[in-house]
């Protein structure tokens, strides 16, 4: 019954599990057809919390490659990226174990390495070869800038970014190589390949027969650190996420429970592995159930991607809006004729992105919601349990609580706990400690509203930050910034709707001169990133004040509103 899901094998282990018996209470009132849904419903959730319940998330990411290369074939074809070179778990193993020794020997005693790299497959020997030998990969997100990358090595007490040459002249990034390099080791990948000798060689193919024995300083516990990986830092400085094996484990087969990826998918993934949702997704997940992906090292390149998801006959992919966008008003309505899933997530999915994805490729997507904390999903619509507005059903095993906000009438307060739910965060005024979720719980900081079948709706944002193509940015941060500039003219920063990136700041001042380029400029002298800049600036004679003197966000959103065009 499992051909052509799972390989065929002689003798397979065999575990059988039995879980508590279950009973579906008849709610009064309720018969007929809305009965039986109800019970379909009720029965659906329980296969699909047996199928999570009984996998094995108590086991570090590299056992769990290992058990995979088992289950699915040491010589199956898993990852492929620009290059155009495939690899099975054969080659990704041994590629691993030979990389990640010669890491050691140069790391040494460190524990945490950075790594700045694009999707390739250079990126996954890295990460699980820092893994086999016992170290933890901190993943640099490269877009934020170097001033917020170094802060990242700060808070995680990186000593050594393992990094391209060839990415690093590609990318432009030689003035930020130079600012890291004041206090981190820089090493090249090329350098590192141009001192493999015959004994490592030796290694990686002892390493492909017996790999557990060439690992033996793989770490062996799941509640240890895996992989860290850091905020955007548009609040100031970016703080470092710690997720630990189980976290990774637990939430990639949370997601697999309830979207029904199989051996014949391929996943055409984008998103770079810096952001959790393209970790997990795009290659933590495939490649640790048997899906093959592809990886491609930007998702700006909207001419390209779609050309090459044709090419690749990839049949899932995942996107935010601003990226699913500019795809879809570029693509060929045949570029996307063997997709069948799409999943959206890091920002919310504007309706007209909708429409154009199913008026042009008949496809619908599908919109999940989490945080970097929550390893992130949280989340997703399904192609059997989808609900327009929405952001799908909390995945298995996570706990919710909605507590009510003074001045807000619906919804509320989202606080989670799970399985999947980080160690704890970095500092950079407090390196190297992880600050744990208070009792478990992770406040996600937004409004939403949870139904009887666990769908969730976002109606807003708790803090003041807006979402900007993706990327969270502090509206308070900015407003600091401008206040030092220019500390006695007073001024507000608003965000409002905009069709292309989601969301766009609007500047409200009394200051009669400003006009964008001076606010740039102050902003960029303080390392505001592009994204920090507003977009427009509205004139006002005074800024309408609270009966506590807090400045009235109400009124100014409102007066942004009528006066910008989305």
């Amino acid at each position: 019954r499992m051909r052509g899901k799972l390989r065929l094998r002689w003798f397979p282990k065999i575990t059988l599990t039995f879980l508590p018996p279950v009973k579906f209470e008849q709610p009064e009132g309720v018969h007929g057809s809305a009965l039986r849904q109800l019970q379909a419903e009720k029965l659906y959730d329980v296969m699909a919390t047996m199928m999570f319940k009984t996998s094995n998330i108590d086991r570090t990411l590299w056992n769990t490659l290992l058990d995979a290369s088992i289950t699915h074939g040491k010589g199956r074809i898993m990852l492929e990226d620009i290059q155009r070179n495939p690899l099975s778990y054969n080659r990704v193993i041994m590629g691993s174990l030979v990389l990640g020794r010669k890491l050691a020997e140069i790391v040494g005693a460190q524990k945490n390495v950075g790594v700045l790299l694009p999707n390739a497959n250079a990126v996954a020997f890295s990460i699980f070869g820092l893994m086999a030998q016992g170290r933890v990969p901190a993943l640099l997100n490269f877009s934020t800038g170097a001033l917020n990358m170094a802060a990242a090595c700060t808070a995680a007490q990186v000593r050594t970014i393992i990094t391209s040459r060839k990415f690093i002249e590609t990318a432009e990034m030689q003035g930020d190589i130079e600012i890291l390099s004041r206090d981190c080791k820089i090493v090249y990948l090329e350098d590192v390949r141009a001192i493999i000798g015959a004994a490592d060689k030796a290694y990686g193919i002892f390493g492909k027969f017996f790999p557990k024995l060439a690992s033996r300083n793989a770490e062996r516990d799941p509640n240890k650190p895996a992989v860290i990986l850091f905020t955007s830092g548009s609040e100031g400085v970016p703080k470092g996420v710690v997720l630990s094996h189980r976290n990774l484990n637990a939430n990639w087969q949370q997601a697999a429970a309830r979207v029904a990826f199989t051996p014949d998918d391929m996943i055409f993934n984008a998103l770079p592995v810096f952001h959790a949702f393209g970790l997990l997704g795009g290659l933590l997940l495939p490649l640790l159930s048997g899906v093959r992906s592809f990886l491609y090292p930007s998702p700006l390149h909207y001419k390209i991607v779609p050309e090459l998801v044709y090419d690749t006959n990839a049949t899932v992919m995942f996107g935010t809006d601003t990226f699913l966008t500019g795809y879809a008003k570029n693509a060929h309505p045949y570029d996307f004729f063997n997709v069948r899933l799409v999943v959206a997530g890091a920002e919310r999915v504007k309706q007209e992105t909708r429409e154009i994805w199913m008026e042009k490729f008949g496809l619908r997507i599908l919109e999940g919601y989490g945080a970097t904390e929550c390893s992130p999903v949280l989340a997703v619509n399904t192609p059997m349990h989808y609900r327009s507005g929405s952001v799908g059903q909390l995945l298995d095993d996570i706990q919710y609580r909605v507590e009510p906000v003074p001045g807000i009438e619906r919804g509320g307060r989202l606080f989670v706990k799970g399985p999947n739910i980080m160690l704890g965060y970095l500092r950079a005024d407090n390196p190297g400690v992880i600050e744990a979720p208070r009792n478990g719980w992770y406040d996600t900081g937004d409004i939403v509203e949870v139904d009887q079948f666990h769908f969730v709706t976002i109606l807003g944002r708790a803090k003041r930050f807006a979402k900007i193509a993706g990327e969270m940015v502090s509206l308070t941060s900015i407003e600091t910034m401008l206040q030092k500039a220019f500390p006695d003219v007073p001024q507000a920063v608003v965000a409002v709707p905009d069709k292309k990136k989601g969301e766009q700041l609007v500047l409200l001042t009394t200051m009669a001169k400003a006009d964008r380029k001076m606010i740039a400029d102050a902003l960029k002298r303080q390392g505001a990133m592009e994204l920090m800049i507003p977009k427009n600036i509205l004139l006002l004679e005074t800024l309408p004040l609270l009966g506590s003197g807090k400045t009235d966000y109400v009124v100014l959103n409102r007066v942004a509103l009528e006066k910008v065009e989305a």
